[in-house]
């Protein structure tokens, strides 16, 4: 008889920890997690889909605006480039048979503005770069950011307060309370 309650008394103990061991808390319901991981690869390969994964649609023609407008300046600078750097070709080839387009600009003036605008390209292949990171960096920080609560229970409140002295009985002392809620 001892040793089939000590089995029973076994078997309960396991079932009772097993059956433990194997249930849910009910306050861990599964979340699905946003990655700032697959938001920095989205937004690297297609810039403005890590902003739509963020769900920060607003961010997505800004993106589009600016690379479209530095496509545009990189356009015009190099169509520019390309027709000062054949004018200035053409003007000290010493050949009188060929003739540029810039008849009132010297050879010194020609090669200026051939350099002009080749600085300008790549200037605006620089910020191009530079969008482009800050496309990758804006949506990596926000998936880092999209859990933050901003809540209104997250207060600093300062108020006067009257503050008993432990030295003396009945004497009170001025100050300042502090109150911090998280």
């Amino acid at each position: 008889m001892r040793l089939t309650l000590n089995k029973i008394i076994l078997f309960l103990l396991l079932f009772f920890c097993a059956n433990n061991a194997f249930t849910q808390k009910a306050d861990s319901v599964l979340v699905k997690q946003h990655s700032p991981k697959k938001a920095t690869i989205l937004s690297a390969v297609i810039p403005g889909a890590g902003q739509f994964y963020n769900h920060k649609y607003w961010k997505i023609p800004i993106i589009y605006v600016g690379f479209g407008t530095l496509g545009y300046f990189i356009n015009a600078n190099q169509t520019r480039y390309k027709e000062y750097k054949l004018a200035y070709k053409y003007r000290v080839d010493n050949d009188t048979s060929t003739v540029d387009k810039f008849p009132l600009y010297s050879a010194e003036g020609l090669l200026q503005a051939k350099n002009y605008y080749r600085r300008n390209t790549e200037i605006s292949y620089i910020f191009t770069a530079v969008l482009y990171m800050l496309n990758v960096v804006d949506a990596t920080v926000d998936a880092h950011l999209y859990d933050f609560n901003i809540s209104d229970d997250l207060t600093l409140k300062i108020q006067p307060t009257l503050l008993k002295n432990s030295f003396a009985l009945n004497d009170f002392t001025k100050g300042i309370k502090i109150t911090l809620n998280f």
